[in-house]
């Protein structure tokens, strides 16, 4: 199904292009098909008795290729991973590989569960690199709003803060062992966080506070240490992965303060990173083609910069 469906947006996108599109359309468009097996709902955690998935996009050439890791959004609370397959073809066109991964949303686990599963679905991708031939050093994190947050405290957060227990072990370990605290730092190449949460404690309380935010919190009488342990902001440091932020500065679900001050802290700790604002614009809905292309061009930039082809 999950192939069909790209195939009918491929076709799609062809039929309705203009003349003068058509052909270049249709040449990236069978490359695209031609070049990638897809593997859906591959298992890559069990907890507490949920079998989370993700969908994986193979290249088929032989040798290992840059990946992008797509989370998907909803305020933690909502969204699906297939819903948004179609948000990792601009990678596809690149040659990356890629995986669509789903998590544990708050109707099932509460904080921090979420940063729990995409913590362990990026060591599954390390651990299973050879096998699909993911590049376990060129990986990029990338998500939109509750993704973007999870991009990024998965990308930022520290071995140390004990969130990697329910992971298999690192790359060459055995399959039943499981992560302690010697499991090595997670790191990753780059991280594209498109208007994602800095500052989950800013969403639970005050002028800012949010219905997912305190959903996907619940009832905790340890919700704001829970809160601070989740956020981005929390984790400002040296030797942090690239960040590109996109961001819309009329956001009321996600606050452009958000990105303003993740940009600014990372500046002050000189740790490589760019804001790209979408001027005038929302919480996506309102993104014009002329935005993304936009954006797009800012993001193919920044890999260009950071992720050696």
């Amino acid at each position: 199904m999950l192939i069909f469906r790209i195939k009918i947006l491929f076709l799609t996108v062809f039929l309705f292009a203009s003349p003068s599109h058509a052909q270049s359309i249709s040449s990236k468009s069978v490359d695209i098909l031609t070049s990638y097996s897809v593997i859906p709902d591959v298992t890559y955690l069990t907890a507490d008795g949920v079998d989370l998935k993700l969908d994986i996009y193979k290249r088929k050439a032989k040798g290992k290729v840059p990946t992008v890791i797509f989370i998907h959004g909803g305020g933690w609370v909502g969204g699906d991973k297939d819903a948004h397959n179609l948000s990792i073809l601009p990678y596809l066109s690149k040659g990356y590989a890629a995986v669509n991964v789903e998590y544990r949303l708050g109707g099932t686990a509460l904080a921090p569960a979420a940063v729990e599963d995409t913590r362990c679905a990026v060591w599954w991708v390390k651990r299973n690199a050879e096998k699909y031939g993911f590049d376990p050093d060129r990986i990029i994190l990338t998500g939109n709003s509750a993704g973007g947050h999870l991009s990024l405290i998965t990308g930022m957060l520290p071995a140390s803060e004990g969130l990697d227990g329910r992971c298999p072990q690192r790359p060459g370990g055995p399959m039943p062992t499981r992560a302690t605290a010697s499991l090595p730092h997670l790191e990753v190449a780059a991280i594209i966080n498109w208007s994602g949460i800095t500052d989950v404690n800013d969403l639970i309380s005050g002028d800012n506070m949010r219905t997912y935010s305190l959903k996907w919190m619940g009832a905790m009488t340890d919700r704001e240490a829970i809160a601070k342990r989740v956020s981005p902001l929390s984790y400002i440091r040296e030797g942090l992965p690239p960040i590109l932020t996109l961001h819309g500065d009329r956001d009321v679900v996600v606050p452009y303060d958000h990105a303003v001050r993740l940009h600014k802290a990372l500046d002050e700790k000189g740790q490589p990173n760019q804001l790209h604002t979408i001027k005038g614009r929302e919480h996506f809905s309102d993104y014009t083609p002329q935005d993304m292309q936009q954006a797009f061009k800012v993001i193919d930039a920044f890999l260009a910069k950071y992720i050696t082809p």
